[in-house]
């Protein structure tokens, strides 16, 4: 199964991230957490509590905004995962980046892709997630579990809106237009 994780990673690094100015904007960063298990490739969401500040009983990637004691933006996505569900960082293989989004809450998240191993212990943060949930990436790539909206309006600007259905949950907002960017660069996701 290495070849799998070679193949994202050269995909990765074939794509030209796109930064954006963090001026106006407050830092932050997520790690989505690619596992194998069974011979079949996962993605690792947490759904949030209701007791977190912004992006309540929301779907997302682990992660956070960039403290000071961060070295980088790799540091804190590593951080926060490590906060969130407890994995370590000495766990975590980097494979790649993808593109800076802005949130509608004005965060600027630097997404990040690793690897973790499987079986995990993990250790959830009581304030912070409601729960782990574990998706084989087929199922994103299954346009049946994927629609678009073109129903955002931004200072007059129409945005699509992308939401990918798993189980009963409904991922969408940035961490779908992350995921979505991950699934095209990776695997031609096209839907």
């Amino acid at each position: 199964m290495e070849d799998i994780l070679e193949f994202i990673s050269e995909r990765l690094k074939k794509n030209s991230k796109r930064t954006i100015n963090p001026r106006r904007f407050i830092p932050s960063a997520v790690l989505l957490p690619l596992f194998l298990k069974d011979g079949e490739l996962y993605l690792i969401f947490t759904k949030r509590t209701s007791k977190v500040r912004d992006h309540k009983d929301q779907i997302s990637f682990p992660g956070g905004k960039y403290n000071k004691n961060d070295l980088n933006l790799l540091s804190t996505a590593l951080r926060e995962c490590q906060e969130e569900i407890g994995v370590e960082k000495r766990h975590v293989r980097i494979l790649g980046e993808l593109d800076d989004v802005i949130t509608v809450t004005g965060y600027l998240i630097s997404p990040y892709v690793g690897v973790i191993p499987y079986p995990y212990r993990f250790k959830t943060s009581v304030d912070e997630v409601e729960d782990i949930i574990e998706v084989p990436v087929k199922e994103l790539l299954d346009e049946r579990n994927f629609r678009v909206e073109r129903n955002l309006k931004i200072n007059g600007k129409v945005f699509p809106v992308y939401y990918f259905f798993y189980q009963d949950h409904v991922i969408w907002g940035a961490t779908a237009r992350i995921l979505k960017q991950f699934l095209e660069v990776v695997f031609d996701f096209r839907a």
